[in-house]
Parts: C-alpha cells; structure tokens; sequence
C-alpha cells in the first residue's frame, strides 16, 4: 500500500508589522503631514510638467520627509507609510491634470481660465479622475497586490527604505538643504543677478545674394534665399538641469536631439528659404527684434504640429511595445473583477478594505454626476450620457491596466500619455459620430480624457503605495481613506498654481499654456487632436509630416521617438538645460567608477544624487510659483542688474554644477557600511 504525500501548503506572507499588532498608523500628523506633502510636490510637478513636459515620482521624497519628519516625533513605521501614501498621491492628481487641463485654454474651449470660468470644472475633473482610481484600485487591490507575476519592483524598493529608515535625518538634510538652494538660484535669475536664458541671433546665408539653384543647367531657375535665425543656450535652471542629472545621459540627449532637430534644422531651412518673402511682406522694413520674432512663429506654427504628429506616433508606439503586457493587464482586469466578487470577508486588520457598498455607491454617484458634467459641456444630454459611459469603461480598464503596469515595471514607466491618447481618439469618434461637433464636442472630448488620465495616474501610483503597505503591514482601509482625503485637497488646491502661471505668463508677455515658457506638450498634443477630431480645424499636412518622421525614427531603431518629439515642441534652451544636467550625471557616474567605490558607496552616491536633483526641482518649483504669484498681481520684482554681465550666468552654472557633482560624492560613506535601499526614480 503507497502513500501519497500532500503537497506543501503556500507559504502564507509575513508582513514587516504583524497583523496582530496594534501600532499607531492613521493619526492627524500623519495625514496632515501626508497633505502638506501632496499639495507642495503636486505643485511643484505641476510646474515642472507645464515647463519640462514631465514629471518626477514623489514616492521617494515623500518617504525620506515622512520619516525625517515623524521620527522627530517617535512616529510608527505605519504612520511615516500612512504620510507617504498621502503626500505622493498630489503628484499622480497633478500629472493627469496638466497632461489635460491646458488642453481646454489652448483649444479655445474654455476661453478664460479664471476662477469663476474654470476652478470648479477643472477641480471637480479632478476629483472625479481621482475618485474613480480610487474606487476601481479598492475593488481589484487584494487580488492585485498578491499576484506572484507583479514584482512590483518600486514598492519593493519604497518598503526597504522606511524599513531603513535610520538613515532618513541624513537624507532629509540633503533634500532641504537643496531645495533652498535651488529656489535661491532661482530667484537671483528672476532678480537679474544673472541671466537665466540667452539667444544667440545667427545669420543663415545672406539676404539678396544667397540663392537656391533649381535645376543643373545653365538657365535653371534660382530660388532667392537668406535670412536669420535664433539658437538658445542652455537655461541656468535647476529644475531643467536636476531633470536631466534623473533621466540620465542616455535620455536627455534623446530629448534635446528633438531641440536639435527643431532649432538646428527646420526652423533654420525655413528661415533660410522664406527669408526674402518674410522680408517682401513687410516692403523690406525689417525692424530690431523682426528675425527672433519671425522664428519663434515658424517654431510655433510649423514645427510643433510637425512635432505633435511625432508625438501621436511615439505614444502609440509606446503602447505597441507594451502591446503583451497591456493585453495581460486588459485579461487580469477582468479575471481580477471576478476574483474581487467571490473574495470572502477579510478579517485581519491587513486585509481590510473600505466596505463595496460604499464602492459602488461611490460609482454610481460619480456616473450620475458625470452625466450632468459632459451633458453641460457636449450641450446635450445624449453626448453627455455616451460620454460618461465612455468614461466609466475605459477609466476602469485603463486604471486596471496602470496597476497591473506599475506592479511589472514601476509607477516612472507607466504610459499615462498613451492611454490617455487612445481616450481621446476613442471619445472624439464617437462624439463625431453621434454629431456632437464644435467646441462643444471638443470640451466634452476632453472632458473625458482628463478624467482617465487622472483615474490611470491615481490608481498606478495607489496600488504602488498599497503594495508597500502590503510589505509594512499597513491597514488598506485606512490608506485608501488616507488616498480619498488627499485626492481632495489636490483637487482643491491644484487649480491655483496652474491659474498663476498661466495669467503670471501673460502678464510677463507671453501667451499663457502654450507659450514658450509654458509649453505643457502633452496637453498641446491632446488640444491639437480634439480640435482635429471633432473641432474640424488641424493642420493635417504637417501633422502627416511629424508622423512620418515619428515612423523614421521607429525604422531607425530611436529608443523613444515620443521623447524626441516632446524635444521638438519644447523650448531649445529647456531641453539644452536638460541635456546638461544628464551630462553633470555622466560626470559624476565617471568619477564615481574612477575611485573604486563598492557597491554600498555607489547606492549612496546614487541616492544622494536624486536627492539633490529632487531638491533643485522642488526648490525652483516652489519659487517659480511664488514669482508668478507676483507677476500674476502685477507686484514689482527686484532687479539687481538691468542688463546682467554674461559671465555672471557661466559662474552660476559652474557653481550649480559643482553641487550636483560632489555632493553625491561626498556622501559615499563608509565602504563597510550596509548598502542603502537604491533610490525610486
């Protein structure tokens, strides 16, 4: 007779803080902290989202402040989880809104952007984007987070460093010291100690006597050419440049070759073969300031739907690469919602989510309101109904799809963008097809678009957050309350420093979202499609061109073809600033390999490095608002000098440089001290 042995029992999951013991976790400084972190960090990605075109995971400083901050105060590991949980929800509410939002100022579908226009649209877009994340994160969370097949590898990383939280004072010390000295360079370029941007005028042929032959004979015909144009250096911006020193070398010489492209190539063909009918047009009266002037439009009306059409090609590639794991993520979205309704009551306190009733009452209120939203802006109850139902469908998919990315391969590399774009096209279809056209259907187009890119944004970065409660031994519910509460205050407060640099961009001359100090890519792409879509008004000829440069680039084997294009439609001295910083990141890898640090030295140099890059960013951010603030109220600024001497500008960047480069290397540390957990960037 033989004897069959069962097979071992799975392994049941051990958290850091066990499920039966009671620690303090949701406490008022926790999530007071948690929301000063949310609006600040929200903010300043809001900032730099609208000038660079991008933006930086809050996870990591949002740890590094929650566990300075509340061991000051002997806080609990489940309360510094419970502050980063909160503080970094800001910066997902600020990606989907500014990837959006501008969208309806730059299309003319709003055609103010004042508080009484626009702040309860844009924060009930919001907080709806961000509830639904919520909502659909909470249905599918339990199934999600203990998948075996989603390493999850930032949450990962976010739990090993609260769990070494030791070193969190030393981290803190480097993040603030840095964001204050970010913000001071910052604002002694605002106050003229030096000049934080110059343009170089260049001559591209000669006017009257360049010409282009058309033909190899001797009576062929010549095409009259000649004229100026305009190359930037690299701005003396620590924001720009902290961009750079995170992304690396390899990524910001992909963005600034797109600013090579525009202002080395287009803009100065067009230029030299337009030159003498710009002139003609003008009787040959060429005033100072004509040519810079004659550029920027050429870059603005030519170049950058050239540049829209690279960036439509780049984030459908984007997802076409992702095309396995987006199918994967579309089956377990709906294998994860079957699983969810037949999960048995959780009873330890690590398994406890917010209650369905609550979740499904929450849908069902968020569709009706919904409804009545699209209906105002579509101007028809019909196309607000479809629109919402649109909404509803796609937003859980989309936001399904966002968890299930994050857990294979992080919040930094989630294609927010890219399924956003394929909302829009969806929704500007139908709208077309139901006869919802105008700016009506444009408003409800994007209307639509910007609440799923809020809800993906929001349910990537709550399910990387709950992931590393899972590790912790956080209580779900409680972060998940924690999450709604920050949602909240987001949305309420994200709206002002969008409002101020948009009208603190006019009244300093330029043209708001979309001006060339404001440029907000993303939301240009998103506008220029609506508008093509359902408005009926795009330059198709040359949004046909960028598409079929987008498409050389994928035959020429370019890594991100979406980067180069965003690199197009930005300003040549941001993405030569960001070109720079990714150098001063080489130069300190170099130096870094030359001294023969060990593997823990090199994790301290890392960390220490994004943490003075965040610090950069942050600072200038926040001083960045406070400048529009001021332009925006028309209050005079200092000015130390009324023309800054150009080498004040090199010593500044040198200085900054010097920063960048030494200070993660004088923090290497001991070589028999345990390796860090690496940064989250």
């Amino acid at each position: 007779m033989s004897t069959q042995t069962a097979p071992p029992a799975p392994r049941q999951y051990k958290p850091y803080v066990p499920h039966d013991m009671q620690m303090t976790e949701f406490t008022v400084r926790a999530v007071i902290l948690g929301l000063v972190m949310t609006v600040i960090l929200g903010a300043a990605n809001a900032y730099l989202g609208l000038r660079a075109g991008m933006t930086i995971a809050a996870t990591y400083p949002a740890a590094v402040i929650a566990m300075a901050v509340l061991r000051l105060m002997r806080g609990s590991i489940l309360e510094e989880n419970m502050a980063r949980t909160v503080g970094s929800i800001g910066e997902s509410v600020a990606a989907g809104a500014i990837f959006t939002i501008p969208a309806f100022v730059i299309s003319g579908a709003w055609p103010v952007f004042d508080f009484k226009t626009a702040y309860w649209k844009s924060t009930v877009l919001m907080m709806v984007g961000g509830t639904l994340g919520i909502l659909f994160v909470t249905l599918l969370r339990r199934v999600m987070v203990e998948d075996p097949e989603l390493p999850y590898p930032e949450s990962v990383a976010a739990g090993e460093i609260h769990k070494a939280g030791q070193q969190g004072a030393k981290a803190a010390k480097i993040l603030f010291a840095n964001m204050g000295f970010g913000g001071l360079v910052y604002l002694l370029g605002q106050f003229n100690l030096f000049s934080a941007t110059k343009d170089f005028v260049l001559r591209v042929g000669e006017l009257g006597t360049s010409f282009v032959r058309m033909g190899t004979g001797a009576n062929a015909g010549r095409l009259p050419s000649g004229g100026e144009t305009v190359f930037s250096a690299p701005a003396v911006s620590p924001a720009y440049l902290g961009v750079g020193y995170i992304i690396g070398p390899k990524l910001a010489a992909l963005n600034f070759s797109g600013g090579v492209l525009a202002w080395g190539l287009l803009v100065p063909l067009i230029m030299f073969l337009k030159g003498p009918e710009f002139v003609a047009s003008l009787g040959g009266n060429v005033t100072g300031g004509y040519w810079e002037g004659q550029a920027a439009a050429v870059w603005r009306f030519i170049v950058r739907p050239i540049a829209v059409g690279g960036m439509l090609v780049g984030a459908s590639y984007t997802l076409f690469r992702m095309r396995k794991n987006l199918a994967i993520g579309m089956k377990r979205a709906v294998a994860d919602l079957k699983k969810s309704g037949s999960t048995q009551a959780a009873t330890n306190r690590t398994e406890i989510d917010l209650n369905s009733k609550i979740i499904f009452g929450g849908l069902a209120v968020t569709l009706v309101c919904m409804i009545a939203l699209y209906g105002y802006f579509a101007g028809t109850i019909g196309g607000g109904a479809l629109a919402a139902i649109v909404m509803i469908i796609l937003g859980f998919f989309f936001a399904a799809v966002s968890g299930n990315l994050v857990g294979m391969i992080g919040s930094s590399n989630n294609p927010i963008s890219g399924l956003t774009l394929a909302t829009l096209i969806i929704s500007a279809l139908l709208m077309v097809s139901i006869g919802v056209k105008g700016v009506s259907g444009v408003a409800a187009v994007l209307g639509v678009a910007a609440v799923v890119c809020v809800s993906s944004a929001v349910a990537g970065e709550m399910l990387q957050d709950l992931k590393v409660g899972h590790i912790l031994g956080g209580t779900p519910k409680y972060m998940q309350i924690g999450d709604f509460i920050g949602i909240v205050v987001a949305s309420l407060a994200l709206y002002f420093p969008l409002m101020v640099l948009h009208y603190g961009n006019i009244n300093a001359g330029g043209t708001g979202f979309g001006d060339r100090q404001l440029s907000a890519p993303q939301a240009g792409l998103m506008a220029m499609l609506s508008q093509g879509i359902v408005g009926g008004e795009m330059a198709w000829p040359l949004i046909v061109v960028g598409v079929a440069m987008g498409i050389a680039m994928i035959m020429l084997g370019v890594r991100s073809p979406m980067l180069v294009s965003v690199g197009m439609y930005l300003p040549l001295e941001t993405t030569f600033a960001i070109f720079v910083g990714g150098l001063f990141r080489w130069l300190t890898d170099t130096l870094r390999d030359r001294r023969n640090f060990n593997d823990a030295q090199k994790a301290r140099i890392e960390n220490a490095g994004v943490l003075t890059a965040s610090g950069l960013i942050a600072g200038e951010a926040l001083m960045g608002i406070v400048i529009a603030v001021f332009r925006w109220r028309e209050w005079p600024l200092p000015r130390i000098f009324d023309t800054p001497p150009a080498i004040m500008g090199f010593i500044v960047l040198a200085i900054v440089a010097a920063v960048m480069i030494f200070l993660p290397l004088k923090n290497a540390g001991d070589p028999n001290e345990p390796a860090p957990p690496t940064a989250i960037m």
